[in-house]
């Protein structure tokens, strides 16, 4: 049955440092979703891959520099939300360079241990990513 709903495509990032605490962004809060916790990351542009989406939505969105070498494709998402299906490719990044900065007008970030993502309300995609850490 064909959906009646445009479809996106873009990605997302599991950064994890050392200790295996992973980055969660709180959404700007006059977004959709606005306040919940994610992934960093964002739509795919015209003429770009994945691969360079990350490595670009990182360094707009929170300052971190790392490069399509540092990054390894940990899962993919399809999930249809009211409005729109979403298409995520999730990479998995554990190299990089420079310190989080919220760059847009995000309230707050967090570095969590995979156990305790539950404690973070997230958009109903990004549970696939935190089911997928849990069993790592």
């Amino acid at each position: 049955m064909p959906l009646n709903v445009p479809s996106v495509l873009c990605c997302a990032a599991v950064l994890q440092k050392s200790d295996n605490s992973v980055l969660l962004v709180q959404r700007p809060l006059h977004k959709s979703m606005g306040g919940m916790w994610e992934f960093p990351g964002g739509k795919v542009e015209p003429f770009e891959t994945p691969q360079e989406t990350i490595v670009r939505e990182l360094f707009e969105e929170i300052g971190i520099e790392t490069s399509i070498e540092c990054i390894d494709p940990f899962t993919f998402v399809s999930y249809t939300y009211d409005h729109f299906h979403l298409n995520m490719f999730v990479f998995l990044c554990t190299n990089w360079i420079g310190e989080v900065q919220l760059k847009e007008d995000q309230p707050s970030f967090a570095w969590v241990q995979p156990q305790d993502l539950e404690n973070y309300l997230v958009p109903s995609a990004d549970e696939p990513i935190i089911k997928r850490l849990r069993e790592k």
